[in-house]
């Protein structure tokens, strides 16, 4: 919207309708679509990644998911169609560092790893560790994590001066922290050593369901 007309950015002739939406922002969703036709085994053709593609990185990603070629539009109408050149030897570098022959052997490689969320580990345990040598203390991570998140970052002082630190047991592995630092190294996602044996949450509410099911025969018998 345009704050000083009101109206829509753009707009023809003084009016506007809902239009496509294409580049960096789809390719997340775009991803996942390629991951769900890739792990369906009913999906026995070709996939082509289209969606937010514009450098070899992307393109790599959408072969991991599972397509088996990719479509490139905004990035060559933003930068000319030199960023297929760019993309062809930026992927010949990631074969050399690899030690792969052929873009083949990346296709798929990752959908394996690729499921729902209630095949997920719920005892799975990841902190936010802060190394105070990089840190420059702007403080952004403790008031993300103490007004939206689950305040688990204290601020403390020791005779060197103040410095931040997370408290472990409370934090969850959000990486929001993380996200919105502005040092490289400053936080570090750590993954603990489990405590507990592996269990989703598919897992736990079928046993949930299984114990209501005894519990359910078990009073029809002594009612009977």
């Amino acid at each position: 919207m345009d704050l000083d007309s009101w109206n829509t950015v753009p707009h023809v002739g003084g009016k506007g309708a809902h239009g496509g939406y294409c580049g960096p922002a789809v390719k997340p969703i775009a991803l996942n679509m390629v991951a769900e036709c890739a792990r369906n085994p009913e999906v026995g053709v070709p996939i082509s990644g289209i969606g937010g593609i514009s450098d070899w990185r992307d393109t790599a990603e959408f072969l991991l998911m599972g397509a088996t070629g990719v479509q490139v539009c905004t990035a060559a109408m933003h930068h000319g169609f030199r960023i297929v050149e760019d993309m062809i030897d930026g992927l010949n570098d990631y074969l050399d560092e690899k030690g792969l022959s052929s873009v083949a052997e990346l296709v798929g490689q990752t959908v394996p790893r690729y499921s729902d969320w209630g095949n997920l580990d719920l005892n799975y345990k990841v902190v936010a560790r802060i190394n105070r040598d990089v840190c420059i203390n702007c403080n952004k991570c403790h008031i993300a994590c103490e007004d939206t998140s689950h305040q688990c970052i204290d601020m403390l002082t020791d005779p060197s001066g103040s410095y931040l630190e997370v408290v472990e047991e409370d934090c969850v592995g959000c990486n929001l922290c993380s996200i919105v630092c502005p040092v490289d190294g400053a936080i570090d996602m750590v993954e603990l050593v489990p405590e507990q044996e592996p269990v989703t949450w598919n897992e736990r509410q079928s046993a949930i369901a299984m114990l209501q099911s005894v519990r359910d025969q078990s009073t029809k018998e002594a009612i009977s």
